[in-house]
């Protein structure tokens, strides 16, 4: 005897069943009990209680999230920052070994533009509101820093003297020194 699949019981159900699949569970005691047991089931998942968030944590569960993506960015850009340092150290340091004092001179440099960096990432300038002077002003600041660490990387390439180098640090250390200044000042201005 051939008996109800699962989709001809759930046809029945619901009202849409073939003429011989509702005649087939009228008649069969085996397809009968499958289709008690399919209503007890949906009773049973009909009973299940919603899982719904509470409606007062989605703001808990957003300011952690965005904890998390900010702590990442910063971690990612320490290790791209530490990585730039020490590529450009080793780029840089390597030809000075003839001239010692210059040696020294760029690796206080290098080390003095890097303890900057981390100054600045102290200032968060995405969460603060600034004016538009010292908007420009950092604008045309990171535009200087960026210019000086194009032609920083143009030096390395073409193995430039080492005077040279030593002098585009320490201009690129004085444009760092005037950005932390800038954005310090704004700091300590709006009382954060």
């Amino acid at each position: 005897m051939m008996h109800c699949t699962m989709d001809d019981l759930v046809a029945v159900r619901d009202g849409e069943g073939s003429v011989w699949a509702r005649r087939h569970v009228e008649e069969c005691g085996t397809c009968r009990g499958e289709m008690d047991a399919l209503y007890q089931r949906v009773a049973q998942l009909k009973a299940l209680p919603a899982l719904r968030p509470p409606r007062d944590r989605w703001q808990g569960v957003r300011d952690v999230i965005v904890a998390e993506r900010s702590r990442q960015r910063r971690r990612w850009m320490r290790a791209g920052l530490a990585l730039a340092a020490a590529l450009a150290g080793l780029m840089v340091v390597r030809p000075m070994m003839q001239h010692p004092a210059l040696a020294d001179e760029l690796a206080q440099a290098k080390l003095h533009s890097a303890q900057l960096e981390d100054s600045l990432q102290l200032y968060d300038a995405d969460g603060r509101v600034m004016s538009g002077v010292e908007a420009d002003l950092t604008a045309r600041l990171e535009d200087q820093i960026a210019a000086l660490d194009g032609q920083l990387a143009q030096a390395d390439e073409r193995a430039a003297r080492e005077a040279q180098l030593v002098d585009l640090w320490r201009q690129r250390v004085d444009l760092m020194q005037q950005l932390v200044q800038v954005r310090v000042t704004r700091a300590t201005y709006l009382g954060l």
